[in-house]
């Protein structure tokens, strides 16, 4: 595996594919967050849509992320090797994913705490992201990564149907026979997953101060 970075034209294919990995499932990502956040507030506040929603999203992130990478070409009327294939399509699963942990972590947040903001005069809007959303991040935290690590998974599916990211050099690997290339994806796959998982980490205890010992 030595050998492969000792070309710099190998060298320059790893940090274009892994910059393109990195920008394929990390977007995704925050925009699912966003999609999740009035998705998850709207089934906690909503008793009866809270069924329709959950349903739905279970039923959405059934569809294999292969399938889904055709078919959004043809409904949306965008190129078939256009990375807003994955984008979108990640996107669509990182809510469906995270609708019930955003609903449960609101639940979560103590009901005495939402009496006493609203009764000092915070109004809804204001006392979800100054109250609610804060004292939420500990439980929004987990399902956040296990999305984030979904994500890096799925961009690799990409490269069947020709969108980079670190996939392809597991394809090129198979269809050159250079099973050195196909571990060197493997690999900085894992350590992707476990540098952003580990960022992650670092965020929720940046943003809970409250929660560290």
């Amino acid at each position: 595996m030595i050998d492969f970075f000792d070309s710099p034209s190998n060298r320059e294919l790893v940090a274009t594919q892994l910059a393109e990995h990195l920008y394929l499932s990390l977007l995704p990502l925050l925009l699912g967050v966003l999609l999740a956040l009035p998705l998850g507030r709207l089934a906690q506040r909503v008793r009866w849509l809270r069924g329709a929603l959950q349903n739905t999203a279970n039923v959405f992130y059934t569809i294999p992320s292969l399938a889904l990478f055709v078919i959004l070409p043809g409904l949306m009327g965008t190129p078939l090797l256009s990375p807003l294939n994955v984008i979108i399509a990640l996107t669509l699963y990182t809510a469906a994913l995270l609708v019930r942990p955003v609903r449960d972590a609101l639940e979560s947040v103590p009901g005495h705490i939402v009496a006493a903001a609203t009764a000092i005069g915070y109004r809804p809007g204001r006392r979800l992201f100054a109250v609610e959303l804060p004292l939420a991040v500990p439980v929004l935290a987990a399902a956040v990564r296990v999305a984030s690590v979904s994500n890096i998974s799925l961009v690799s599916v990409g490269a069947l149907v020709g969108i980079g990211g670190l996939g392809r050099l597991f394809t090129d690997g198979f269809q050159r026979d250079y099973p050195q290339q196909i571990i060197i994806g493997i690999v900085l796959t894992l350590l992707l997953a476990l540098v952003v998982d580990l960022l992650l980490v670092l965020l929720w205890r940046l943003a809970t101060p409250w929660a560290r010992r």
